[in-house]
């Protein structure tokens, strides 16, 4: 119980990042074809970066004073101040972007020309927000990428603007289509991690352990590269994880077979959409991704498959009735 205390503490200190403000709930796609890169920014002390999966730009304010974001149409949208974040309500973009699709229809007091009415939604200097102007807003691929479905083909070069006063600058970036992971090679990745887990524990049962530990360290490590994107800690996987976890220090046949379960299907099936698509919503390649979540669904159905062995081993068998003679 103590080990188990321990490991959530540590895993809680490290997937809980700083909470920045969010212009909006918007959306976060487990995976896309569009990878949305920021490339430059011309402000100096301003961080800006692009996370969940390009879903929004997140942008740290180190400069000390105010620093605007405008909309669509050059209005106030954004203030990110020493004191917090400020958004404009008036600025139609304030409602566009409450969701990645941009669908929401701005209320008709929303009006560019208004003068600006700011209500604080944080007192951080980092805020995320959904932007129209880095995404493919075209209705199905781009006629590139289905011309030529092999290939990487850039879509635009976007830039936002931002203001210092009356002082502008930008921040650029890129938006390109990429094409999609070969999907049947992670499967079939995870089918041989699970041969070859249930295979060693069957023939070496103390090798359990080791194996146990990596099924637990996978949802754990995919959870923390989404948490770095800039998603909240998502509690499934990281249960999913200490489960496969605490198998190591007792694991039980019926134990190891129901944490076995829970690793690959909360920690790997459920996550095999970026299988299928090339930018995933985590930091750092994207193959490490697909490899956690492949070795959460190989490892833990070879983890559950050999505790149901060993059940099925415990069983006494049946002796049969003897046969009486008349």
């Amino acid at each position: 119980m103590r080990r188990l205390t321990l490991i959530v503490a540590v895993a809680g200190a490290a997937l809980v990042p700083a909470t920045p403000a969010f212009a909006h709930g918007g959306d976060i796609p487990g995976a896309t074809s569009y990878r949305s890169a920021v490339t430059s920014t011309t402000l100096d002390d301003v961080r800006v970066r692009s996370v969940e999966a390009g879903a929004r730009l997140e942008l740290t304010n180190d400069t000390g004073h105010s620093v605007e974001i405008l909309g669509y149409a050059g209005e106030p949208y954004l203030d990110v101040r020493a004191d917090g974040t400020w958004q404009n309500v008036n600025s139609p973009a304030a409602y566009v972007n409450e969701t990645l699709a941009g669908d929401v229809v701005p209320p008709a007091g929303a009006d560019v020309t208004a003068p600006p009415s700011w209500r604080k939604i944080s007192g951080s200097t980092t805020v995320r927000w959904h932007d129209q102007r880095t995404q493919w807003r075209g209705d199905g691929r781009p006629p590139q990428a289905i011309a030529d479905p092999s290939h990487s083909h850039r879509l635009s070069e976007w830039s936002v603007p931002l203001r210092v006063q009356t002082t502008p600058y930008e921040i650029r970036g890129t938006l390109d289509w990429e094409p999609p992971p070969v999907a049947w090679m992670w499967w079939a990745g995870a089918v041989l991690a699970g041969l070859a887990a249930a295979t060693l524990a069957h023939r070496w049962p103390a090798s359990v352990r080791a194996i146990a530990l990596l099924a637990g360290l996978a949802p754990l490590a995919y959870a923390g590269m989404r948490v770095l994107d800039g998603e909240t800690p998502p509690p499934v996987l990281i249960l999913a994880g200490l489960l496969g976890l605490a198998a190591v220090w007792r694991h039980p046949p019926f134990f190891l077979a129901l944490s076995g379960a829970v690793v690959a299907l909360f920690g790997g099936f459920n996550e095999t959409r970026i299988f299928f698509a090339a930018v995933t919503a985590t930091v750092g390649p994207g193959w490490l991704a697909r490899l956690a979540v492949t070795l959460a669904l190989g490892l833990g159905a070879g983890m559950a498959l050999t505790g149901v062995l060993r059940m099925r081993a415990a069983v006494p068998a049946v002796a049969p009735d003897p046969v009486s003679v008349s």
